[in-house]
């Protein structure tokens, strides 16, 4: 099962509008309000920001009432099935929108962008110890390996209570039957939730194309 085919963008952004090109997220945004309604967050982690849809929809519906931070982790060089020569326009249009949601906000928002290897920016806020985090998605690689480093790496940063939320649960490269399991998030995700049912609590009836998880311990 792949997710849909992304919406394009049909015509050029003027000066006060967002500029993206692919739509992956609005289909989740119904979700994720009542969510952040409930888990009101103040610091965000974004592991995988691409050109920042995501990220402008959280400015846009946790700063409304009070100040934020959201720590954003990528790379911004592309994986396997990105095109390499397009990720600085990328990166790009990820900038400018966060600006342009950071200056439409009615409280203040920190955007801290750590432009490295989401395994290395995790270690290094675990070794800075960083304060905990109210929310954590991880929307990063699509290969088991990393997303299980992220998973990890990003739940020893999150608070008790806190949200975490992975994305592209059902994602695969391949085509029926011949699915690598390397190349797909689901069997990361599924080994975490096993391994950390004790200190976890998954959230029911949600859309199955993420999954929804309350840290319940430490």
């Amino acid at each position: 099962m792949q997710r849909d085919q992304p919406f394009e963008s049909v015509s050029s952004p003027s000066s006060d509008q967002y500029d993206f090109t692919v739509d992956w997220f609005s289909q989740q945004s119904g979700s994720w309000a009542g969510l952040l309604s409930w888990i009101a967050p103040k610091r965000i982690l974004e592991i995988g920001s691409y050109e920042g849809r995501s990220t402008t929809f959280l400015i846009e519906s946790c700063s409304s009432n009070r100040p934020i931070e959201i720590v954003c982790i990528d790379t911004w060089e592309g994986s396997f099935e990105h095109a390499k020569g397009a990720m600085s326009e990328v990166e790009h249009r990820f900038d400018r929108n966060v600006a342009l949601a950071r200056l439409r906000a009615r409280n203040d928002v920190l955007v801290r962008k750590l432009k490295k290897l989401s395994v290395r920016a995790l270690a290094d806020l675990i070794s800075q110890e960083e304060a905990p985090f109210d929310l954590t998605y991880v929307d990063g690689s699509h290969q088991a390996t990393d997303v299980l480093q992220d998973a990890i790496l990003g739940f020893q940063l999150l608070r008790v209570g806190g949200l975490l939320i992975f994305d592209d649960y059902l994602w695969r490269l391949e085509p029926d039957g011949q699915q690598n399991p390397f190349n797909m998030p689901k069997p990361a995700i599924d080994a975490f939730v096993n391994i950390f049912q004790q200190k976890l609590r998954v959230l029911d009836g949600l859309p199955n194309w993420q999954l929804y998880a309350v840290k319940t311990s430490a």
